[in-house]
């Protein structure tokens, strides 16, 4: 495939991107609500409930729904060496999501593999020119 064909495509893989970070801070959010819990079978029933019952847990999962659509809308036009890289932008989406909302903290070590995972990521896409 020529680069400027696959690249047409890159706003489709960056949604499904999107989506798929955008469905990790909404299920990160439903589970602050939720809470800790222990995985022992007892807490199968009650904890299925607030799962089943948290709106930011259902939006997560409504994001990935939608993200496995657009996914499959993406491999049936593009190569999986070329699409599927580019998922890391979601590592990059989801650690400023991280320090952005939840206040997380982002040492130096994860400022750097951020750093390296963009450097590939843009590789990738000049690899399809």
């Amino acid at each position: 495939m020529k680069g400027e064909t696959v690249n047409r495509y890159l706003p489709l893989i960056i949604t499904g991107v999107l989506l798929n970070a955008g469905a990790q801070v909404f299920i990160k959010n439903g589970m602050l609500q939720i809470g800790y819990f222990s995985f022992k079978i007892q807490n199968v029933i009650p904890v299925g409930f607030k799962v089943a019952a948290n709106i930011s847990i259902l939006s997560g999962v409504a994001c990935y729904v939608v993200s496995l659509i657009v996914w499959l809308m993406v491999l049936s036009r593009v190569e999986v060496s070329y699409a599927y890289p580019l998922l890391s932008i979601g590592y990059i989406v989801a650690a400023f999501a991280g320090k952005l909302i939840f206040g997380e903290t982002i040492d130096l070590i994860r400022w750097a593999g951020i750093l390296i995972i963009c450097i590939g990521v843009y590789l990738i896409t000049k690899s399809a020119s």
